[in-house]
């Protein structure tokens, strides 16, 4: 598999445990977006002209792949953004702004990342809105019965991650959702961990809204999506201004264009949505059931390796069914930023810090962790040498 990445390919020695931040990108990924800034390049949905069409029709396509990833129901659910970080905003922005009152109240967990928690914050200040926050239970899982009694009659929106980006921990988003439901509130996954790992159907899911990014899936960076229920969007005012986003422009008002392009302003990052649409083509091809196995397999070796180092403190449920992907450890007496540089120089790369998640570093008392984060990619392989290079800072710390 590490042939379908180029930069894995041509330097075979490195081993990268960093997919959590950001993943490889597929040999198709890059073809395709050189294939349009080649031959293609134009802009779209706004000439007539047959290379403007093409460029069109290719980048409209990803449309509908992105619709079909999800099995959502229109492809006008479907918004391209420039991240999962902005998608989280919109919903923040455009739906909380619009809908929250005084004394209203939002539910988060304490493992959410910064991006799905400041523009919360941001928007419960302006409104004078109640942001409450679920618990985790001592070994890492989120805390259901707490969450059920968080979510209450003045509940409006439940926004969560699918997958934590430090711990790994899995939620149960049906759960969830129908929790929220239930109670009169919707429901907003951040699923940028999440889409690499797991299948998503958000009409079996019911949800509201769910975002994600295409450079944590294998694509290329600065292009997201957020996918919303026609009818919360449709009643959603754009939060950002200009060409495409409009039917009529007046000198003292301006009519929306339809959905999706009126939260679609100005030129799109169309070689970035063109790649995005090969990085779904290799999902389909895959499977997830290949991808599953191999998340299992992978963990489970990683797992059994690391708990034979007696310095290693493993965080999170370490079970493939409630942690999927990613893994945050303490080594006894060396601090993260002096392993990861340490294993840097050896070739491993992997992350050190808060990972964008201060409240939970508070939470677990530690001011960071090291964190090991898997691709389609990673192998056995990658593990030993990880582990080779974990010995290696025990010897030179003399632990």
């Amino acid at each position: 598999m590490k042939s379908r990445f180029p930069l894995l390919h041509e330097q075979p020695t490195l081993i990268f445990l960093d997919s959590a931040s950001t993943t490889q990108r597929l040999d198709t990924v890059l073809k395709s977006m050189d294939y349009y800034y080649r031959l293609m390049n134009a802009n779209v949905h706004r000439a007539l002209y047959l290379l403007s069409e093409q460029a069109t029709v290719a980048y409209e396509g990803v449309r509908d792949k992105a619709k079909d990833f999800l099995n959502a129901r229109f492809r006008e659910e479907i918004i391209f953004t420039h991240g999962a970080t902005e998608s989280l905003n919109m919903v923040a922005h455009c739906w909380g702004g619009q809908n929250l009152k005084e004394g209203d109240e939002v539910v988060l967990t304490v493992m959410e990342h910064h991006s799905n928690l400041v523009p919360w914050q941001m928007v419960a200040q302006r409104a004078g809105a109640v942001l409450k926050f679920c618990p985790l239970t001592s070994k890492g899982d989120l805390d259901y019965e707490s969450l059920e009694n968080l979510i209450g009659s003045r509940t409006k929106m439940v926004a969560l991650t699918g997958l934590s980006n430090t711990l790994g921990t899995v939620v149960d988003v049906k759960r969830v959702a129908d929790l929220a439901h239930h109670n009169g509130a919707l429901i907003s996954v951040d699923a940028a961990q999440l889409v690499a790992h797991f299948p998503i159907d958000v009409q079996e899911l019911d949800l509201d809204f769910l975002s994600f990014s295409a450079h944590k899936m294998y694509g290329p960076t600065g292009v997201g999506i957020l996918y919303g229920k026609r009818a919360h969007l449709e009643n959603m005012e754009p939060w950002m201004g200009g060409g495409g986003m409009i039917r009529e422009v007046h000198q003292d008002r301006s009519v929306w264009n339809d959905l999706p392009f009126k939260f679609e302003a100005g030129t799109p990052p169309i070689a970035e949505v063109i790649g995005f649409g090969a990085a779904f083509d290799f999902f389909k091809e895959v499977g997830f059931d290949f991808i599953q196995e191999h998340d299992v397999q992978l963990q489970n070796y990683f797992i059994h390796a690391l708990q034979k180092l007696s310095y290693i403190q493993l965080l999170g449920p370490l079970d493939s069914t409630r942690q999927r992907g990613v893994f945050s450890f303490l080594f006894d007496q060396v601090h993260p930023h002096d392993v990861s540089a340490l294993l840097g120089q050896g070739g491993v790369c992997v992350r050190a810090g808060h990972h964008c998640t201060m409240p939970l570093m508070k939470i677990l008392n530690v001011p960071s962790t090291t964190r090991v984060s898997f691709g389609i990619y990673n192998t056995f392989e990658d593990v030993n040498r990880l582990v080779e290079g974990l010995e290696k800072v025990a010897c030179t710390f003399k632990v």
